[in-house]
Parts: structure tokens; sequence; C-alpha cells
């Protein structure tokens, strides 16, 4: 019989709650899944902030380039909504939720930045300075291989997954990813597409991003190692409690 996927909140419980806010993650760890998903990229003061675009105007009630904002800057904003005013997450903030838990922390660092090694860097220092550098929880994700050959070199021990970007179906036919990833990515679309890139390798598979139940359940007779899902509940009553 093959194991289900474990369960990932991507962005936090983001299908009920703003994404990458405080009260999406807390409703997330709330939950018997596996581990919960967040972007980071660095601010104009070098702090990592848990952020997904490059600019702040789609998820808060203003407008300004998060590389170009300082921390007091982006939090002057409110990222949930009137009724659910949210405070913009920076990644040590993060880690203590998800320390006193059980749950797996997966961490995408978002390229291409201005500070380009940076962003590798500063999450190293953070996760060294809460402790969480050696924790099994932590794991490192993107879709930059050049993010995933430095993760080796700064700290070899951390697990990191290589996201596949959609133009490598042309420009890496041979599926090659420098940096020695323990694990692989793949959206769902291109899985469906090619069912065989699931456990190349022999790596783990993490799946992004599968909302419908009869994708759930597709991912888990292609033995899916990972999905990331926004739909945490539904996922739950599909495939059942992985946490």
């Amino acid at each position: 019989m093959t194991a289900a996927p474990r369960i990932i909140a991507h962005r936090g419980y983001s299908a009920k709650y703003p994404e990458l806010t405080p009260v999406a993650f807390e409703r997330a760890l709330e939950l018997p899944v596996h581990g919960i998903e967040c972007d980071v990229r660095l601010s104009l003061d070098g702090e990592v902030v848990v952020l997904h675009d490059p600019l702040i105007d789609r998820v808060a009630d203003g407008s300004g380039r998060v590389s170009r904002m300082t921390v007091d800057a982006l939090r002057d904003h409110n990222y949930g909504t009137a009724e659910l005013p949210q405070d913009m997450l920076t990644l040590p903030e993060l880690l203590e939720m998800v320390e006193p838990t059980d749950k797996h922390l997966y961490i995408e660092t978002k390229h291409p930045s201005r500070y380009g090694p940076m962003v590798e860097e500063q999450v190293v220092r953070v996760l060294r300075h809460h402790g969480m550098e050696r924790d099994e929880r932590i794991h490192v994700i993107s879709f930059a291989a050049s993010a995933i050959v430095r993760m080796r070199r700064l700290a070899p021990h951390i697990d990191r997954i290589h996201l596949r970007r959609k133009y490598e179906r042309w420009a890496n036919p041979l599926d090659v990813h420098p940096g020695r990833p323990t694990g692989l990515g793949l959206s769902l679309l291109r899985a469906k597409m090619r069912p065989s890139l699931i456990g190349r390798q022999g790596l783990p598979t993490y799946m992004w991003t599968v909302n419908d139940p009869e994708d759930m359940l597709w991912a888990c007779e292609q033995g899916v190692d990972m999905i990331a899902t926004d739909e945490v509940s539904l996922a739950l009553q599909v495939l059942g409690a992985s946490g």
C-alpha cells in the first residue's frame, strides 16, 4: 500500500487566511499536518522577511519593493484584511512559532534577488542563532540551483530541495541538479505531463500546489512524498492526518 504524502501547508493555511501571516501559520500549526511552507526575502536592512513577491502591492495595503524597504517600513502596512489585520513576519518570529511544535518548516529562498548569495547566508545565520541549524525539521527549498549549491556549502546537513522550473523541460532535459539536492520539486502540471520525474534519482519528490481531491489521490498513487497545499483541511480529509 502506498504511503500518503506528507501534507505541507503552503504559505500557511492560505486557502482560509491571508497568506504568510501569523494567523495563517497559527491555524496551520494547530492541525495534524507534517509542516508548513514559507517564502523569504531580504529587507533593505538585511533582515529575513516572510514575503513571497518582490513587491508588497498584492498582499498589503500599500506598495513598495521589499528589497528597498526596511523592516520598520514593511511593518507600517497591513498584510491581512480590514476585519483581520495582520503584521508582516520575519523568519526569527516564524521560527519561534514552529520551535515548540513537532512541525517541519520548508523555507523557500526567493531569487533572483538584488542581494544574491546573502539570502542563504542570512537564513543560515538566523537558523544558527536560534539553535535550529541542525534541526531535522528544517528544510530549505529553492528554484535557484545556485541557492542549492550555496546551502550545501554553508550548511550541508540541512535538507535542500531543488524545485524544477517550467523551462527545465527544454533547458535541462537530462534533469541534472548541481549542489547534490536531497530532494527534488515538481509542479502538479509537469508531474502529470511527465510522471517519470517523480522519484527521479531515488530522491524524495516535493509537489506543489495540490488543491483538488482527485489530484491529491493521484499524487498518492504516484508515490509523491510531500505535497504543498493551500487546502489544508481538505487534504487532511482526503489523505488523512500525516503529522
